[in-house]
């Protein structure tokens, strides 16, 4: 039996759920695990459902026979394999600790994704990367050639299909066209400092204020900096005791775990963008994503 997933998103309405579970039960599929979230502030509602399909059921075929109840309620709708792995580009500058726990992750299957390239604006990774026998592109980055690198960057996305942009601490800015075109389909990792402590040597900024409190963001760039859609966040303790350099190893750890878990959440069509805000669906029972990644 082939295991798929349908997500939505529509106004809300009365009888949706029921709509959704009668189609799928017409079309001879079964579900397996679903969830949803009705907003009451933005009007919006938000469903997840995984479902096998008993009787063949093809996703072309679902989407077409689906097409009356999306105009019914004004939804818009997706029908996803979830035996297909997205196809992702991980970008990093020459903090390398999320790029080489994603790759571990993606290496023992805990990640189900297809890295189809890694892109730096520096040569430090390029054996790690191609010794996963994974393509690497050193693309530099200087104020007079931004935007023809940030063309080679898209060139690299097109080429390769990629679904999905990683930020896994790439030092850049990008711009507003290509958040943009990307909308939805870029995800950056920071330390939770900012605002507070903005620029250089953030953890030793903080260990200086005496905080107790490391965290990391995981969010969706926008043309607004570190400022997008958040979709995972974590923190760890830290005590008077503790030096700066225990600070930016604690930070490290933090942010590869947020990241990964924000990549997990994301390839599983689990996060909806509601306005300036994400709605989050728990993984299901089994995966090990319910356990925290880490």
């Amino acid at each position: 039996m082939s295991n798929y997933a349908l997500t939505v998103t529509c106004p809300r309405a009365r009888g949706i759920v029921a709509a959704i579970a009668g189609f799928l039960a017409q079309h001879g599929c079964n579900i397996t695990d679903s969830s949803q979230f009705d907003d009451m502030q933005t009007g919006m509602f938000f469903m997840r459902v995984s479902f096998t399909s008993e009787k063949g059921a093809d996703l072309v075929g679902l989407q077409q026979a689906f097409t009356p109840v999306e105009a019914e309620f004004g939804m818009d709708s997706a029908f996803h394999d979830e035996a297909v792995r997205m196809k992702v580009i991980i970008m990093v500058s020459r903090f390398g600790h999320c790029l080489n726990d994603l790759l571990y992750r993606w290496r023992i299957g805990a990640l189900p994704i297809d890295i189809v390239a890694v892109i730096s604006n520096h040569m430090e990774y390029q054996k790690v990367v191609v010794n996963h026998d994974i393509p690497f592109y050193c693309i530099p980055v200087t104020a007079q050639n931004k935007a023809q690198a940030e063309a080679r960057i898209m060139e690299v996305v097109e080429q390769t299909s990629a679904e999905l942009i990683v930020l896994a601490r790439y030092m850049q800015v990008l711009s507003d066209e290509m958040c943009a075109k990307m909308s939805g389909r870029i995800i950056n990792i920071h330390h939770s400092f900012l605002p507070s402590f903005k620029g250089a040597n953030p953890y030793r900024q903080a260990f200086e204020r005496g905080v107790k409190l490391i965290g990391a963001t995981s969010h969706y760039v926008t043309a607004d900096l570190d400022e997008g859609p958040i979709i995972e966040q974590d923190i760890a303790r830290v005590t008077h005791a503790q030096s700066p350099a225990d600070y930016i190893s604690l930070g490290r750890d933090v942010e590869s775990q947020v990241l990964a878990r924000a990549i997990h959440a994301h390839i599983h069509r689990r996060v909806f963008l509601n306005g300036n805000k994400t709605v989050v669906f728990p993984a299901s029972p089994g995966s090990y994503a319910s356990e925290r990644m880490g």
